[in-house]
């Protein structure tokens, strides 16, 4: 194993510095398949909601992955497991999912919850988005117009490449992300699909808040229903790196938007 590798692996087992009763007892449906492939089947898992009432099927939030992954090792990582289960100890059901193609496999997982909802026991009408860093820039593909998501929650994100800006496409070279708005713009998305944008004041990734401050203006000048947090002590990765009244602050407040709009 490679020094990065370690590396990878001890962040993975990070947890989100926020914590909720029950979230270790909240059960999960390992394992269950979304697509076939000639090179093989992708898989995710479904955290379901604590308590949640008979007939009463819950909205589902899809935690959203930007790089290719077919072996799903990113559903065990702790930042993941750790917003599932707060999210299902607050009502709300989770997936997260393995993937090939990260721009393409969002979709179909959107698809899949939508056709098959019944089945697992979730309203496929409210399906919103949980996106962080580098997975923001697949996140935002699937909130243009025409989209079935009602929500997306973004944290700290690489968006998109506004006013001949390649920040993003740039990142995505060198970081192996998924630029999957590469040639979109603000006038592409959802006019009606409520966002959450979270910014991380001491951002320490070149270009990404001169980003995401470009995103957040043109969003209102679109009028788009934009709801914006600066977190102005917080890192990259606040959510798991400061522990802090005002990094719990913000993911209470992540969870309240979803709970609302789901």
């Amino acid at each position: 194993m490679t020094d990065r590798e370690a590396q990878i692996r001890e962040m993975a087992k990070k947890l989100v510095v926020y914590r909720l009763d029950g979230m270790d007892t909240v059960t999960v449906r390992r394992d269950l398949p979304f697509k076939e492939s000639p090179e093989g089947t992708l898989v995710f898992d479904l955290y379901q909601p604590v308590d949640a009432e008979p007939g009463n099927r819950p909205g589902v939030v899809v935690i959203v992955m930007g790089y290719p992954d077919p072996t799903g090792f990113y559903r065990h990582v702790g930042w993941a497991t750790s917003w599932a289960r707060l999210l299902a100890v607050s009502g709300l059901a989770t997936v997260i999912y393995a993937t090939r193609e990260p721009g393409v496999d969002l979709h179909t997982v959107l698809q899949f919850l939508r056709e098959h909802a019944m089945d697992l026991g979730v309203d496929g009408e409210r399906i919103g988005i949980l996106a962080c860093s580098a997975n923001v820039a697949v996140a935002l593909s699937a909130l243009l117009a025409g989209s079935s998501a009602k929500c997306a929650a973004l944290l700290y994100g690489f968006t998109m490449d506004l006013d001949g800006s390649s920040t993003v496409a740039a990142a995505s070279q060198e970081f192996g992300f998924v630029n999957a708005c590469a040639g979109k713009s603000l006038d592409d998305l959802a006019a009606d699909v409520p966002l959450f944008l979270v910014r991380a004041g001491r951002e320490h990734f070149a270009g990404l808040n001169d980003g995401l401050d470009g995103f957040l203006a043109g969003a209102v000048a679109r009028n788009l229903p934009v709801t914006f947090v600066n977190h102005a002590t917080g890192r990259h990765g606040f959510d798991l790196e400061d522990d802090s009244d005002a990094s719990r602050a913000v993911i209470r407040q992540t969870l309240s938007f979803l709970r609302l709009h789901l």
